[in-house]
């Protein structure tokens, strides 16, 4: 027979009072274990609560729900996309800069750099000591350095974290071997521009360096990213655009460890573009050998510029500014202190005199002060002027270098033995003759393309200055003295020039009267004509008359030891006072041969004493062996 349970509470016998819950004989009703006992009682007050805590959590739920999936989705979709899709940027391959005979002047070297990825990591500490140990076992990096780079980055990010960036070919190819069970582990391979470094070229080459924020935002628009490295100097920086082609990317699936594993897609990169230069290698390493030894023997300040052209065209065959500097340790990523001691030092080496030194041009001005005299019919073949020794005027004197004078000459025996004596009567005027003036003499100036850019294809060429009465009045609160025009038609004063200059306007000289714009980049599609500046602004018989000059310089003046070379050359030479106690620049500037000019070469040795004892045998030098070389 059943027995009814004693706890059994039929539902028609039962009743709810107060919410306490009681037998049908009034008695309570108790639930209890090992003699604890529990008594429910249920109040509308605690039903209240618990449905508005229940109530309140929903919402709770739900608000943080709608937050991650509305807001955060996005970024939680890309954290996951990352465990799996990856893009990676495909660098391009830049340009080799080659010169006139093919000759490469750079090539780009495979640099290799580690990276890891925090997202890729082992999460387990232990694991990832296991990874620490054995980069550290392969020589890559110190055990305790890698564990730190670890410690340290975001362990949510996919982005990768530079862990060594210029391993040596030995070390990437024994990481090679055991990257793929190296989770998170990156081994990337670029390439490095390595420069031809030596002989000058560093100026003319310049160097890549890692793009900066200030270049990030002006270049927005040419897809840029940090880390890119960018042409900062010489010809990196003037044909970036050329050189630097169009990197690629590509999406890649990737495992649990970061390893590749598909490639989805791909654009590849688009290399840059060749340049062929104008320059000639073997000249220039001939060039900077002579000069620098000049430069030892000189003693002055240890700095010196050469410059060739070809007359004929513009052409730059050589450009040599002394000293120069190493510019792989700028594509190596030079540090603070080097580059610090590159700025200190007193040579300046990361200054390209040659186009942005600006210096008095000494005697090498006078054939610009002849030809305009002579265009103006201010003298002619005939004129002559007596020198004595130099001109009083009141109490100043200006003289002569050479004591007693040079005689009875004329325009053509000027220029040869450099009489200052000639130039004071031609420039300011003397007694009853009166000469050119500081306006004519500061405008064919300006014919001659001085006081502004040649317009190289070079960044940071300076201007060079012309000096006028309204200048000095406004800068110096003076007026302008006879004096003042004096120093200027023998090129001093605060007339500067740079050397590019000087050997610009040889060249207009040395081809009968045509000024073509110096370019380094060889055209090969283009004529001569598009390179030139101005031509037929000096008569061609005045020319001709001021070239004779620069030839007699040679023949009978002041760089007779030209005469032996097995070409026959003209010029001109130059000692520029530098005021105070510094000794004097030396200056030449010539071409070769004077019947056919093929080249026009300029030198400048800063504070070299006499052109024509310190600057003159450069010019013989590289000349001899440039045309014997022939």
């Amino acid at each position: 027979m059943h027995t009814p349970d004693p706890f059994y509470i039929p539902k028609a016998i039962s009743r709810l009072e107060g919410f306490s819950w009681r037998r049908q004989d009034g008695s309570n009703l108790w639930f209890g274990d090992l003699g604890e006992k529990i008594s429910l009682f249920i109040t509308n007050r605690k039903i209240k609560i618990v449905f508005f805590v229940v109530l309140f959590s929903w919402f709770v739920l739900l608000a943080r729900l709608f937050w991650l999936q509305v807001f955060q989705g996005q970024n939680y979709a890309t954290i996951a996309e990352g465990n799996r899709l990856r893009f990676n940027i495909l660098p391009a391959e830049r340009g080799v800069i080659y010169d006139r005979f093919q000759t490469p002047l750079v090539t780009n070297i495979p640099h290799f750099s580690l990276f890891f990825i925090p997202g890729d990591l082992p999460k387990d500490p232990h694991d990832q000591a296991a990874v620490a140990a054995q980069l550290s076992k392969l020589n890559i990096k110190d055990e305790t350095q890698i564990l730190s780079a670890f410690s340290s980055a975001a362990l949510a990010s996919f982005k990768p974290v530079l862990l060594v960036d210029d391993l040596t070919r030995d070390q990437a190819i024994a990481l090679s071997a055991y990257e793929a069970d190296l989770p998170g582990i990156k081994l990337t391979t670029k390439p490095r521009r390595e420069y031809l470094s030596g002989n000058g070229l560093s100026h003319v080459l310049g160097y890549l360096g890692e793009i900066n924020e200030r270049e990030l935002s002006l270049l927005a628009d040419k897809d840029y990213q940090s880390g890119d490295f960018i042409g900062k100097n010489g010809l990196e920086l003037y044909y970036e655009d050329i050189l630097r082609g169009s990197q690629g990317e590509e999406e890649v699936e990737v495992d649990a460890a970061g390893k590749v594993k598909k490639i989805i897609a791909q654009r590849a990169p688009i290399g840059g573009q060749d340049i062929i230069l104008n320059l000639d290698l073997d000249l220039q390493q001939k060039i900077a050998d002579s000069l620098s030894q000049a430069i030892a023997t000189a003693g002055g300040s240890g700095s010196g510029v050469a410059i060739a052209l070809d007359p004929n065209n513009g052409e730059v065959l050589a450009l040599v500014s002394l000293p120069d500097f190493d510019n792989n340790f700028f594509s190596a990523g030079i540090n603070r202190e080097a580059y610090n001691k590159y700025l200190s030092d007193p040579q300046k080496p990361l200054f390209n005199r040659a186009i942005a030194g600006s210096y008095p041009p000494g005697s090498t001005f006078k054939p610009v002060v002849a030809s305009a005299a002579l265009q103006e019919g201010i003298i002619n073949e005939n004129s002559t002027f007596l020198s004595t020794g130099g001109l009083r005027i009141d109490k100043w004197f200006f003289p002569d270098w050479k004591a007693g004078g040079h005689g009875r000459t004329n325009v053509i025996s000027a220029l040869a033995n450099s009489v200052n004596t000639f130039f004071y009567y031609i420039g300011g005027g003397y007694g009853d003759f009166e000469g050119l003036g500081v306006d004519l003499i500061k405008k064919y100036s300006a014919l001659f393309n001085l006081g502004r850019p040649t317009g190289i294809d070079l960044p940071g060429e300076a201007s060079g200055f012309l000096p006028d009465a309204e200048w000095k009045l406004a800068t110096k609160n003076e007026p302008w003295y006879i004096g003042d025009t004096y120093h200027l038609a023998i090129g001093q004063g605060d007339i500067l020039a740079t050397p590019l200059q000087i050997a610009l306007y040889t060249a207009a000289i040395a081809n009968g009267g045509t000024l073509y714009k110096p370019h380094l980049l060889k055209n090969s599609a283009g004529s001569e004509s598009d390179y030139i500046l101005k031509t037929n602004f000096i008569d061609p018989q005045n020319i001709s008359l001021v070239r004779r000059g620069l030839r007699a310089t040679v023949l009978s003046g002041s760089a007779r030891s030209l005469s032996l070379l097995p070409v026959s050359s003209a010029g001109k030479t130059g000692t520029a006072q530098v005021g105070g106690d510094a000794p004097n620049h030396a200056w030449f500037t010539g071409f070769a041969p004077y019947d056919d000019p093929k080249m026009v070469l300029t030198v400048l040795i800063e504070n070299g004493g006499e052109g024509s004892t310190v600057a003159v045998p450069v010019f013989r030098e590289v000349i001899d062996w440039y045309f014997r070389e022939d």
